[in-house]
């Protein structure tokens, strides 16, 4: 049978549903809207126009006024503003709904990167055994982080999760009904979430999405490739942040992250406990009904009836389903067992605590506990620390690190930083208690610089009374400084004798996180990327010369300018030079509803992911590696590009612009993430301060998207006019891990708007600074279509083309008021009206940041 292309699909079952269901929407009779949906598509219309025409915002809604309102006042015009919000708002709901719905017929879910393609792969290549081999260690662990990059509250989701089915049965009736509730639910939470309901979100995906998808992918690798054995490794892993990370949140507590580390634990007891009491329908034969039985009321218990008591172990449960299968196996023709199988996978893979809780906090935080703690040692005459710890060399320290041994109860401090921090490493004993180890076993130190960092967080556990601590201590570099002497820091770590012995402890095993978003914040696109590649590779050759599996951890985003993009073609194009013993990544915000939101996307990324290693590691091995002389070519593009952002970075006005002319203190305005926008309180704005996700994030509601480009045409324009062009040429057509850099490079691209934001070139102050990021944005689409041959960016991938090009003209209007009511902002015209204003720009900021969500 004959195939569409994937454009075709995408056209069929994306665009023209959502032009069907769309002109439904804007018909439907909402209260206080009364002509706002026949307005609206005209104001779209005169947005088109007049950025076409190189029309301010505001001469934009001025003509729009003028033309199709009657002498309105300026109050008047604001509402109307405000309700187009509400509706685009809407109609970004209605299309990721379409979308995912189409999600199965526009991908092909049993293609390329499919688990029926590495089945059909390893068959004919025969390499089943070794395959199986490779998964005995092999995992993918996917981390969900309470990351605030999208702006949905639940009602919204379960919305559109509803329309998603609805769309799929082209349920007209049920649609109408959606979309009008859609158009009375709120979009806005008055309050901010704490950590401990961004938890319970999440979990939401655990339980409806995550927990099915992985189970059905083990029992898939089951049948497939392990006749129908149990397999030991847990292959698919999950992590969790919220009511963990600590950096920066300070309302992340001792108590908050305890209450989660209950409701992950009571999440997959209630999934066991649903999946037991339907396998009960069916396993209604002698000697295995009274087992079932049993096993349902002790999970029910700890479910309903407990208050943190658990009425079952989890050896408990799983040697009552190996009973179960047994005697099913030998008195009763094997039947059901698939099922039995299936949830003995599952209580592999999940235990008693459903994803890992890590607990994440910053090494400068770390450095003032730690200064506390030696002072009370001090003050105290206590023999453990001499009094002039702070004056020691690295290795003199070490060698007094060494020797702790004691129990620091976390209430003799008066200091509350002090407090939670130890505090919050008694919590992690308490969890591995209650949900075993994997409950919670790692502590991150972001902003890792030194080998010392980590020694005194290990420290930190010792003196917690916890000698031999069940955790896996893991260093978070994020700098290009801290990258490019990652692996010096790893090697004082390696050679030292106490953390040599608890890494013993620990199977020999280092996981190192490395942050995407926060090194491309700090070195640009090309050198956080090439510098994560680095590290990768050299932190790979120290780890083997110790004797230690080095495991690589990614801070990603969604968008590529924070590590995002088509992330298992970077993880398929990295090559045998780095360490490929598991693919860990964090997920966020829109990439966990646009990539992992529905059991079809779920499912189609898990596998994507877990082919891209087993590619790397069989099929391709050796293929994709980089030579030294492709390896001093990216180095130079990267110098080059480097020195670019750098100058750009430390541009007089790049402050200023990023304050005075982007979103950036609106930021903190949104009540959709528990954590503060900025690390440190005070009103001045440091660069260093900042985190990535409101700077990225302003850059995009400016529609300029400068982390993802900028330094990019500046380096390929050196090789250009130095005649070495076909250098890169042939760099670009023979090393996927380049190509995957180039094309995320591009989707940054595709989703900049420059005619959005081309009245600030005639600004007074920011006139010259707007051209200097024009220009780079001009010269490096103009050299990326050179290299990739095409005319059109995004071109070989027409259905994400068409997806981001149908986002932007839906959130044009959003976008067009937002810099309507920054200009007026800054002009001061109408003072009285600023707080207003004000208000206009925070919520179109929630509309075209959650239409983004195709970014990952």
């Amino acid at each position: 049978m004959y195939t569409l292309p994937k454009i075709e699909r995408f056209n069929q079952n994306v665009l023209s549903k959502y032009h069907i269901y769309n002109s439904v929407f804007i018909t439907l009779p909402f209260d206080a809207i009364d002509n706002t949906g026949v307005l609206l598509p005209l104001f779209a219309e005169v947005c088109d126009n007049g950025f076409k025409n190189n029309w301010t915002p505001k001469q934009i809604v001025d003509f729009f006024a003028e033309k199709y309102l009657d002498n309105a006042s300026e109050e008047e015009k604001i509402n109307l503003m405000f309700r187009f919000i509400q509706y685009v708002e809407r109609q970004i709901v209605l299309f990721d709904a379409i979308e995912d719905a189409a999600f199965p017929v526009v991908n092909n879910m049993e293609g390329r990167g499919s688990l029926r393609d590495v089945k059909e792969k390893t068959e004919a290549k025969n390499k089943r055994e070794e395959l199986i081999s490779f998964l005995e260690d092999f995992k993918v662990r996917t981390v969900l982080t309470a990351h605030p990059t999208q702006f949905y509250p639940g009602s919204v989701l379960g919305i559109i999760t509803d329309l998603t089915e609805a769309v799929r049965q082209n349920d007209l009736i049920k649609i109408k009904q959606l979309l009008a509730q859609l158009g009375k639910t709120p979009f806005i939470k008055k309050e901010k979430p704490t950590p401990f309901d961004e938890a319970v979100s999440l979990i939401w995906y655990l339980e409806n999405v995550f927990y099915k998808t992985v189970g059905e992918m083990m029992q898939y690798l089951q049948k497939n490739i392990y006749d129908n054995k149990i397999i030991d490794n847990s292959i698919i892993s999950l992590g969790f942040w919220p009511g963990g990370d600590r950096d920066g949140n300070p309302f992340v507590t001792t108590e908050i992250t305890l209450k989660v580390a209950e409701r992950l634990r009571t999440s997959i007891l209630k999934c066991y406990y649903f999946e037991i009491r339907s396998l009960r329908r069916k396993l209604t034969f002698n000697g295995v009904d009274t087992l079932v039985f049993e096993l349902e009321n002790k999970l029910y218990r700890s479910v309903f009836y407990s208050q943190g008591e658990i009425f079952i172990t989890i050896d408990e449960l799983k040697n009552q389903l190996f009973k179960i299968r047994e005697i099913i196996i030998n008195h009763h023709q094997s039947l059901y067992l698939d099922k039995v199988n299936s949830l003995i996978q599952k209580v592999n893979n999940f235990g008693f605590h459903f994803a890992s809780l890590d607990i994440r906090q910053n090494s400068k935080i770390h450095n003032k506990v730690f200064k506390n703690i030696v002072n009370h040692f001090v003050t105290n005459t206590k023999s453990d620390f001499p009094n002039n710890y702070s004056e020691l060399n690295e290795n003199e320290k070490f060698l007094v690190l060494e020797k702790i041994n004691c129990d620091l109860q976390p209430t003799i401090f008066q200091d509350e930083l002090t407090i939670s921090t130890l505090e919050s490493i008694r919590a992690i004993k308490t969890i591995q208690e209650k949900n075993g180890e994997l409950g919670a076993n790692r502590y991150i130190i972001s902003n890792n610089e030194s080998a010392l960092n980590v020694m005194e967080t290990f420290a930190m556990f010792k003196l917690s009374g916890w000698q031999n601590p069940s955790v896996d201590i893991v260093p978070l570099f994020e700098s290009v400084d801290d990258l490019q002497k990652a692996h010096l820091v790893l090697e004082q770590l390696y050679t030292n004798k106490s953390y040599r012995s608890h890494l013993k402890q620990r199977k020999d095993k280092q996981t190192v996180m490395l942050g995407f978003s926060d090194g491309t914040k700090d070195g640009g696109y090309l050198m956080a990327n090439w510098s994560i590649f680095k590290a990768k590779e050299t932190i790979t050759e120290i780890s083997k010369k110790y004797g230690i599996k080095v495991i690589f951890f990614d801070g990603r985003g969604g968008p590529p300018a924070r590590g995002g993009g088509k992330t298992h073609k970077f993880y398929a194009s990295l090559g045998s030079t780095i360490e490929n013993q598991e693919i860990q990544l964090t997920v966020q915000g829109q990439t966990i509803s646009s990539n992992f939101g529905t059991l079809d996307s779920c499912r189609h990324n898990l596998e994507n992911l877990l082919s891209a290693g087993v590619t790397n590691q069989i099929f391709n091995k050796d293929e994709n590696n980089l030579s030294t002389s492709d390896k001093s070519l990216i180095d130079e593009l990267a110098t080059i590009g480097y020195q670019k952002y750098s100058n750009f970075k430390n541009h007089p006005k790049f402050l200023p612009y990023l304050e005075q002319m982007s979103t950036l203190k609106y930021y903190s305005k949104t009540n959709i993430g528990s954590r503060p926008s900025k690390r440190n309180a005070d009103d001045k704005l440091d660069f260093a301060d900042l985190r990535a996700i409101p700077f990225v994030g302003s850059w995009s509601q400016l529609k300029q998207n400068v982390p993802g480009f900028f330094g990019v045409g500046t380096a390929l324009k050196h090789f250009e006019e130095t005649n070495q062009w076909e250098k890169v040429q042939s760099l670009y057509d023979n090393s996927l891990f380049f190509k995957t850099l180039l094309e995320n490079s591009m989707m940054s691209l595709a989703k900049s708007f420059f005619p959005l934001t081309s009245y600030m070139k005639d600004d007074a102050v920011f006139g010259d600074f707007w051209q200097i990021i024009y220009d780079e944005f001009l010269e490096t689409k103009r050299l990326l279509l050179k290299i990739a041959g095409h005319q059109e960016l995004m071109e070989n991938y027409p259905d994400g083309k068409a997806s981001i090009i149908m986002r932007e003209q839906i959130v044009r209007p959003l976008l067009t008021i937002q810099q309507y009511a920054l200009s007026q902002i800054r002009n001061g015209n109408n003072a009285p009206l600023n707080e207003v204003y004000e208000k206009l720009v925070t919520r179109s900021l929630f509309g075209n940041t959650n239409a983004s969500r195709n970014s990952a």
